[in-house]
């Protein structure tokens, strides 16, 4: 039976208790950190600086730059901190601010995603209304309405989890403050509220996933008919990083939260966190600038001083 108490700070699942293991830990999240602070900072500084680049696939791309920023800059400071002074400790205040950042910021990179996908469709399938179906108008509107969303869906969140009563204790089997590690301190049997709101945003999450299967069905039928190879190639090279992106970002999340109990176990549920929290924002400038020769050629610009 659980006792209730007042709770002032929540105690984080530690990577490990040594600490030699605790330094190098902290040195290899260092070097995670700052590869992903340099890849979307580059990214961010080509789009803005670059006028070749002001179309509306960049302005969404450097939208998503700014979002992986964000989320990684949720986490993996707080890891750091904990690793380097051999604490597990987080206030009350900063779990509550944790957790609305990563529902707020992976749901608005779903909705962000979602849109790129529709760009895509829009630039192959009917390339002849692209300039006045995503004029500039019409992208503020759809970003601002991706960044809207999630920030809804991360405030009923928030006010619905922290208005239950908390009273199992104040450790969570994670290394950031997550929903279900919260929800499993709840002597209530109104978390029930939470498992209703938390089937909407999986309908929400399900909408997005089949409107981009849709898109890229319709872009690879298009992309088909194209009679020259060379044209082929090149429709569908600027779809590949989003490609490669959005199924990066949906495998690691739908696995982690869809995972068979049998299989489950705290360290699995830690590497998986990690993959679709830590992983998506160090990868993906490294994707979209791979391939992309628009993006290298800006970048490059950016860390020799050319748009000076």
């Amino acid at each position: 039976m659980c006792n209730s108490s007042s709770i002032t700070e929540f105690l984080l699942l530690a990577f490990t208790e040594t600490q030699e293991l605790q330094l190098l830990h902290f040195g290899i999240f260092l070097g995670i950190y700052l590869a992903a602070l340099l890849g979307n900072g580059l990214i961010l500084s080509a789009v803005a600086c670059d006028h070749r680049l002001h179309t509306p696939m960049y302005f969404f791309l450097l939208n998503l730059a700014l979002n992986d920023l964000g989320c990684i800059s949720t986490t993996l400071p707080k890891a750091m901190t904990n690793l380097l002074w051999d604490t597990k400790a987080i206030p009350y205040s900063g779990c509550v601010a944790q957790l609305f950042l990563i529902i707020f910021l992976n749901l608005a990179e779903l909705s962000l995603l979602t849109v790129m996908a529709y760009d895509r469709y829009i630039a192959i399938c009917q390339p002849l209304q692209y300039g006045s179906l995503l004029g500039s108008r019409a992208c503020g509107q759809m970003a601002a309405a991706a960044w809207g969303s999630g920030f809804l869906q991360a405030v009923l969140h928030i006010a619905n989890i922290f208005s239950l009563p908390l009273c199992c204790g104040n450790s969570l089997s994670q290394f950031f403050c997550e929903i279900p590690q919260i929800l499993k301190l709840s002597c209530s049997d109104s978390y029930l509220r939470e498992v209703q709101l938390t089937t909407v945003t999986a309908f929400l999450f399900g909408g997005c996933f089949v409107f981009i299967v849709v898109s890229y069905v319709q872009i690879f039928r298009a992309v088909l008919r194209i009679p020259s190879q060379q044209g082929r190639h090149k429709a569908f090279s600027t779809c590949l990083p989003h490609l490669a992106v959005v199924s990066l970002f949906l495998s690691t999340v739908i696995f982690a939260h869809l995972k068979p109990p049998s299989i489950s176990s705290p360290s699995l549920d830690v590497v998986l966190a990690f993959l679709y929290l830590v992983v998506p924002p160090v990868v993906n400038p490294f994707i979209y600038s791979m391939r992309n020769k628009e993006i290298k050629v800006a970048m490059w610009k950016v860390m020799t001083g050319g748009f000076a």
